[in-house]
């Protein structure tokens, strides 16, 4: 007897099929394919899922050194918009003439 091999593709229309309609021995019969195949490609897809959401989680320690990142991004970024507005004032007072094309 001959194995068949499917494609990633394949599987998962099966198996979304096979979800929606509830009855898999009839997705089954209409891929022609055996039954167990179709519970063995849902329970891969399903710890497939599991394993993704569960790595795509940041750990508390993560989240923690993100935002200490991101707040000293943030007061970076406020302290940079600061000098900016200093020097377009000192240059203003300096040029009186860029007064108007620089607001």
């Amino acid at each position: 007897m001959k194995r068949n091999k499917y494609s990633k593709e394949f599987k998962l229309q099966v198996v979304r099929e096979a979800k929606e309609v509830g009855n898999y021995a009839a997705v089954a019969r209409r891929y022609e394919i055996h039954t167990n195949l179709i519970y063995k490609w849902v329970k891969e897809f399903e710890q497939d899922v599991e394993t993704i959401l569960s790595e795509d989680v940041p750990s508390p320690v993560e989240v923690k050194q993100l935002e200490q990142e991101n707040d000293q991004l943030k007061k970076l970024l406020g302290e940079k918009d600061l000098e900016i507005s200093i020097l377009r004032d000192l240059l203003k007072k300096k040029n009186p003439h860029l007064r108007k094309s620089w607001k």
